[in-house]
């Protein structure tokens, strides 16, 4: 310690001998340099009694001259006491100087600054003290040097010195309550210092800078609102916190904006934020989460349809949240808000041809057609609420109507996205079948565009494990087929299973070599009307039985739930009708006569299909009859499905004749089965009436013979029995060797003469031998393997 005196002392020497300081007085020099404070404090109150003396003078130039030397020879010298003494030292100008300080500030601060970056925290700690001395006696006169006191002061509130951290916040108490009350403050020229430095990772330079934003916001000349968008990503950054207190500080600060919001929504842009809080919605911190996903619901219900440039984007982050669980339960309710409100937003008129042709000229003069879509966040950030805003340049930007800013493309994109995602959660998938049909029913031309890249996954959507998914997925799937925007004109049905045959890959054979083609032609004369069903239709139920074939345990388990919705939303005969036709010309015959029975269990059991039993029972016009032949050519791929078609359509003397046939059939455990289940059906009230029409056996004797038909080809079993009994119910049974021909009396019901029942039965024996055949090939190709094993 003596030899760093005795350094010291012979420094201070050469300097007093060296350099001329005057005004200043070597004793004051001396006293500056020494390391004693109490020494350097009596300088400087010479130094305050000599710029006093300059002042009253009114000597500016040595006033100046004080300055400079106490900065370049002191504050900024190598030694640290001779820099404690020139901090000291500038102080006590200051003081002197009293409100004329103020004239002299860049030379008074800007040395201080400087000692902030001093390794020694003792001589920080007084370069803090000295600042706080001169911004005391300055109070608003520093308002335009804030932007480098604040900076400074920014490093100090992460300095690791106690000390210098308490008096660094003694200093920025001042500075607070300067700009508190003061007028002047230069908000635009802090912005962008306060937009760098809000992305420190430092906690004490996070909790300086949001100690600041609530003073900022709560001063009432200070709109801290509009440069909010500049800002508003590093709070949420902020809000990502370790420090409990800084979470908390920032949530405050974001509640104290968004209440500001609500009472100003005209003032705020909206569309500068939007793309912030899409990806803060999307964060991994459930508070940060919760908060931007709040802001979002506000946003959308305060902004209206100037957020639907950013559909995509708020649901890329909305839809997965809709899966969370109780655990989450506060911010999936927020979600859910969000979801409704945003969609609410899209109108019918958002359809319209005029929204192609509207044009925006943006402020950097580009412009940009509405008909495409605004892809960039930035595309209508400056378009308002009113239909007419002016930019920068003076033009006016005049929009029609507020529709144009729909980006359909994109929000088709992140749906179809969810929607493939196999760990999409079921709460999100709903929600996404919910957002088709939405935009199917109001934008119905436009979302066509993409129907053909939404139609496989739809379909692939009816695999799924909930009920409810499904449900919804078929409601999506309906409005589709059935929409007048869907329409294509002048296809007929054969057309169009001519044109999905190669798409879908279903075996239709369409040929002249075919052997059914005889009847082709009768078959699709048969079609009905078909006015609320579009050229889709016959698509989604080409590929619907595509899809029940590919998986079978789909038909088995869902397959009956999916047909009786699609006859609640869509009309029950046209789907019958349809897949008729499409079966009629299916190669795969086992899949035709499992699907066959499956349509014929659904048709005769199912309560959705009421109305369509009606139209068949009684054949009196020429659309049942035409129904009834399409729905036969089709059944004939199931011999007990077609013989129940001809009791539910009362077709007694063809059920006979078929029944007759099923003697040169090859019976088989499966067809026993079937039998089985026709003679348990016969007893459901579904046949009520067939039951009560074998009491007039003079009108009915090939009912009659129909049933004891079925029984003989029955072994001795409970359906035997059962159907036995019934039979012995039969009052006169003599009278069965009559026939309508033999008697006076004729039947009530008059026979069809629309159809041709001969010819229906020739169909039926070309389909049944064509089944046999098949029957007979696999069996031969599973003896060869089995001849082919090794014994």
């Amino acid at each position: 310690l003596c030899t760093q005196y005795w350094a010291s002392s012979f420094f201070i020497g050469r300097m007093t001998t060296e350099k001329d300081f005057a005004p200043l007085t070597s004793n004051i020099v001396r006293a500056l340099n020494d390391k004693l404070y109490e020494k350097r404090k009596v300088a400087a109150l010479e130094i305050e009694k000599l710029v006093r003396e300059f002042v009253a003078q009114n000597n500016i130039g040595q006033i100046k001259h004080v300055i400079q030397i106490l900065s370049q020879e002191f504050a900024l010298s190598q030694h640290p006491h001779s820099r404690k003494g020139g901090l000291i030292g500038l102080a006590a100008c200051s003081i002197a100087l009293g409100k004329d300080s103020g004239l002299y500030l860049k030379e008074l601060i800007e040395p201080v600054l400087t000692c902030f970056n001093d390794a020694d925290s003792r001589l920080r700690y007084y370069a803090c003290e000295a600042l706080y001395n001169i911004v005391k006696v300055a109070r608003g006169s520093v308002l335009p040097h804030f932007n480098v006191l604040f900076n400074g002061l920014s490093k100090l509130a992460a300095d690791p010195d106690p000390n210098v951290k308490s008096g660094s916040e003694l200093l920025d108490r001042l500075l607070k309550d300067i700009v508190t009350e003061s007028s002047k403050f230069d908000l635009v020229a802090f912005v962008p210092l306060l937009r760098e430095r809000i992305y420190s990772n430092n906690q004490y330079a996070r909790q300086f800078i949001i100690s600041w934003i609530l003073v900022l916001e709560c001063v009432p000349d200070i709109n801290l609102l509009d440069y909010l968008p500049e800002i508003l990503d590093g709070l949420f950054q902020i809000l990502g916190d370790n420090s409990k207190e800084i979470r908390k500080m920032c949530e405050t600060v974001l509640i104290e904006f968004l209440k500001e919001i609500k009472k100003n929504p005209s003032s705020v842009k909206f569309a500068e934020m939007a793309n912030i809080l899409v990806i803060h919605c999307q964060a991994s911190d459930d508070l940060i989460q919760l908060t931007a996903m709040t802001w979002m619901r506000e946003f959308i219900q305060l902004a209206g349809r100037v957020m639907l440039p950013y559909s995509s984007g708020i649901l890329t982050a909305v839809l997965p949240c809709l899966s969370y669980d109780d655990r989450k339960k506060s911010i999936k309710e927020v979600v859910n808000v969000c979801n409704q409100t945003l969609m609410k937003l899209i109108l019918p008129e958002d359809d319209g041809d005029h929204v192609r042709q509207t044009t925006l000229p943006h402020q950097d003069g580009i412009t940009y057609e509405s008909g495409s879509g605004c892809k960039n966040s930035s595309d209508l950030s400056d378009t308002s609420l009113d239909l007419s805003t002016n930019n920068n340049n003076g033009a006016c930007v005049t929009i029609e109507c507020p529709l144009e800013t729909l980006d359909l493309d994109g929000i088709v994109l992140v749906l179809d996205r969810h929607l493939h995602d196999t760990v999409t959660g079921m709460m999100t998938r709903i929600a996404i079948l919910k957002w088709l049909y939405h935009l199917y029913i109001k934008t119905p031309r436009k979302m066509f565009w993409h129907t053909d890249s939404l139609f496989p996954m739809l379909l692939k959507t009816l695999s799924d494990e909930s009920d409810e998914v499904i449900l919804k997925d078929l409601e999506v799937l309906a409005e589709i087929a059935s929409s007048p925007a869907g329409q294509t004109e002048g296809r007929d049905s054969s057309e169009i299973i001519s044109t999905q045959n190669n798409q879908t890959e279903l075996h239709i054979p369409i040929s002249a070599s075919t052997p059914m083609n005889s009847s082709r032609t009768r078959t699709f004369e048969c079609s009905p009307s078909t006015p609320t069903m579009n050229s889709y239709f016959f698509k989604f139920m080409i590929n619907l039985l595509k899809q029940f074939n590919n998986e079978k345990s789909l038909l088995e388990i869902r397959g009956p739930f999916i047909i009786r919705q699609l006859c609640l939303l869509l009309n029950a005969e046209n789907i019958f009708h349809s897949m008729a036709e499409i079966l009629l010309w299916e190669e795969d015959l086992k899949f035709a006569s499992t699907m066959v029975q499956t349509l014929n269990s659904i048709l005769l059991t199912s309560t959705e299909l009421f109305q369509l039993r009606n139209q068949l029972k009684d054949l009196r016009t020429t659309e049942s009859c035409n129904l009834f032949c399409s729905l036969y050519r089709s059944w004939c791929h199931n011999p007990v499905a077609t013989v129940s078609l001809c009791f539910l359509t009362q077709n007694y003397k063809h059920a006979y004749d078929l029944i007759q046939k099923f003697g040169d059939l090859e019976v088989t455990i499966d067809f026993l089965t079937e039998v089985d289940k026709l003679v348990q059906l016969i007893e459901c009230p579904i046949f009520t009436y067939l039951r009560l029409q074998l009491l007039d056996v003079e009108n009915n004797p090939y009912l009659i013979k129909a049933l004891y038909g079925l029984l003989m080809l029955l072994p001795q079993s409970k359906a035997f029995q059962l159907l036995s009994q019934r039979l012995q119910c039969v009052p006169n049974p003599e009278l069965m060797q009559n026939t309508p021909s033999e008697k006076t009396t004729t039947s009530n019901r008059q026979v069809p003469s629309e159809i041709n029942y001969n010819e229906l039965l020739q169909h039926f024996e070309k389909v049944q031998n064509k089944h046999l055949e098949i029957r007979h090939q696999r069996a031969g190709r599973n003896d060869q393997m089995e001849r082919k094993l090794p014994l």
